[in-house]
């Protein structure tokens, strides 16, 4: 794949799916961008929590400060975000289902707290029926400094090869 193929597009409340976003894109190549919703999240811990609950509950989907400009052009897209509920956030389903996604690779990574990937990559498949979507990456938060070997060991599985 040659670099303006890949796009790693990552939704960050945290820091930590930023992490491990960077050192993807560090690998790969390519472009990045940040999936920033209009209005930002409480950083209280609990208010986040009922917040993201009771978007997922009404399949709210945040509008989004910004969009990629040529998503035409990108073959294989990285997907990341932290698992909340067991699923992606709500600000990473307003951006997969803004564009039209048909023929891609899609290959999701989450940050986690124990509950691993979830639904989430079934989730994602849903709201992407014409992509491609690869089995996905779960970095434990604590061990996101620590992710390099996971990252490498992942990246060959979704087509990804230096």
């Amino acid at each position: 794949m040659t670099e303006k193929s890949i796009l790693t597009a990552y939704f960050s409340h945290s820091g930590n799916t930023r992490i491990v976003a960077e050192k993807i894109h560090e690998i790969v190549g390519g472009d990045i961008f940040e999936i920033v919703p209009v209005d930002p999240y409480p950083q209280q811990y609990n208010a986040v929590v009922e917040q993201a609950k009771s978007e997922l509950d009404r399949d709210y989907r945040p509008p989004l400060k910004t969009k990629v400009g040529d998503i035409d052009s990108y073959d294989l897209i990285f997907v990341g975000y932290p698992d909340w509920w067991s699923t992606i956030p709500m600000p990473v389903a307003s951006f997969l289902s803004g564009y039209d996604l048909s023929g891609k690779t899609i290959a999701p990574f989450c940050t986690h707290g124990g509950s691993g990937l979830g639904r989430s990559v079934a989730d994602i498949r849903k709201l992407c029926p014409g992509s491609t979507v690869s089995d996905g990456l779960a970095v434990r938060a604590g061990n996101v400094k620590n992710s390099q070997e996971e990252i490498d060991n992942w990246l060959p599985e979704v087509g990804f090869r230096n």
